[in-house]
C-alpha cells in the first residue's frame, strides 16, 4: 500500500508524488518536494492526535480516548532515506518503467517481468528474483534501478544496488583500513532485496570468487530475494567439436575456449550458476540488440547534419 505524499498538491516538479529524484554526484538521491516539505496534517512534528476506543474497566466501559500516533509523513521520509541508502548510480536517478524503450520481444519481456515483479512484490513474503542478460547498453541497469526505486519509494522496502567490481574494490580498500570482508558484505547479505549488477565481471581471482560465493550463498540460504544483470550469456553450455584427449589445443578448440569465456557459467562457476536457477527467472536479450547509447549518438549526429537541397 502506497503512503500518501506529504501534501496532496498538484505540482509540476513532482507530479503530486511529494518527492523528487535527482542525481547527486555518483549516486541517486530523493528529496521531499517544496510543495510538501511541511506536512499540514501534523505541522511537521511527525505525530498526529487521533481518537481510539478502549475499555480500561468494566465500570467505565468503552470510551473514546485521544492518543498520539505517528503521522504518515514519517513513513514518507523513511522511504526517501531508503532510496538514498539504495546506492543507485546517479545516471539512473530518474529511471522508471515508462522511460524504457524496447527494441525486440526479448527486451519487452525483460521490461514486462521487471515491472510485474516490482508491482507485485509483497514485503517479507519472499519472491523469485530475475537475472537480465544482454549486450552493453540494452537497459539492464535501467530496469534494475526502476525496480529498486519503486520498491523503496512506493512500497517502503529496504533495497540495495551493488555493482560487483566495486564491491571487490571496497573490500580490498577495507583490508587496508583494518576491516574484514564480512563487515563489508554483511549489510548486503541482510538487506531485504539486493540487485547485483555486472555479474561475472572481474579477473576471476580466488578472492573474487570466494567473495561472490559467500554473498550469494548467504542470501540463498536465508531466502533473500536477489536480482542480477550480466553481459554474459545464460546458456548452460556451447556445443562444439569433441576435444582432443592429448595436450594439443587445436584452433577450433581455442575458438571454443574463447566462446566459453562468454558464458556466465564459466565466469561464476558451477556452484553459483546452479543456485541462480533456484533464485531467479532467466531473461536473455539477443546479441544483436543495439546499444542505446550508440543509437542515441547516431540519431543526434543525423539531426546535426545539414540537409541536402
Amino acid at each position: 500500500m502506497s503512503v500518501q505524499p506529504l501534501k496532496q498538491v498538484a505540482c509540476e516538479e513532482c507530479g503530486g508524488r511529494g518527492w523528487v529524484r535527482e542525481r547527486r554526484n555518483e549516486r541517486a538521491s530523493a528529496r521531499a518536494c517544496e510543495c510538501s516539505r511541511v506536512c499540514l496534517k501534523c505541522g511537521d512534528s511527525g505525530w498526529r492526535l487521533a481518537t481510539q476506543q478502549a475499555a480500561f474497566s468494566e465500570k467505565a466501559g468503552v470510551r473514546d480516548y485521544d492518543v498520539m500516533r505517528p503521522c504518515e509523513c514519517r513513513e514518507a521520509r523513511q522511504r526517501l532515506a531508503r532510496f538514498d541508502a539504495a546506492g543507485l548510480p546517479g545516471r539512473f536517478a530518474t529511471a522508471d518503467f515508462e522511460g524504457y524503450r524496447s527494441q525486440n520481444e526479448a527486451q519487452h519481456r525483460a521490461w514486462s517481468e521487471a515491472r510485474a515483479f516490482a508491482h507485485g512484490y509483497q514485503p517479507g513474503q519472499g519472491a523469485t528474483g530475475f537475472i537480465l542478460s544482454g549486450p552493453v547498453g540494452t537497459g539492464k541497469t535501467h530496469l534494475l534501478s526502476a525496480v529498486l526505486a519503486h520498491l523503496a519509494l512506493e512500497v517502503g522496502v529496504p533495497v540495495r544496488y551493488q555493482e560487483i567490481s566495486f564491491l571487490f574494490q571496497d573490500i580490498r580498500r577495507g583490508f587496508r583500513e583494518g576491516k574484514s570482508g564480512g563487515e563489508i558484505i554483511g549489510p548486503l547479505c541482510e538487506v531485504e532485496l539486493l540487485a547485483i549488477d555486472e555479474l561475472g565481471k572481474g579477473r576471476g581471482s580466488e578472492f573474487e570468487m570466494e567473495t561472490l560465493d559467500e554473498l550469494i550463498a548467504r542470501r540463498y540460504n536465508s531466502g533473500k530475494v536477489t536480482l542480477f544483470a550480466t553481459n554474459y550469456s545464460l546458456a548452460a553450455e556451447r556445443k562444439g567439436a569433441p576435444r582432443a584427449v592429448h595436450g594439443y589445443v587445436s584452433s577450433d578448440e581455442a575458438k571454443q575456449d574463447a566462446k566459453d569465456s562468454q558464458l556466465l557459467r564459466s565466469r561464476v562457476g558451477e556452484r553459483i550458476f546452479s543456485r541462480l536457477f533456484d533464485m531467479c527467472s532467466f531473461i536473455e536479450m539477443p546479441a544483436e540488440t543495439k546499444d542505446y547509447r550508440v543509437m542515441r549518438q547516431e540519431l543526434e549526429l543525423r539531426n546535426l547534419r545539414p540537409r541536402r537541397t
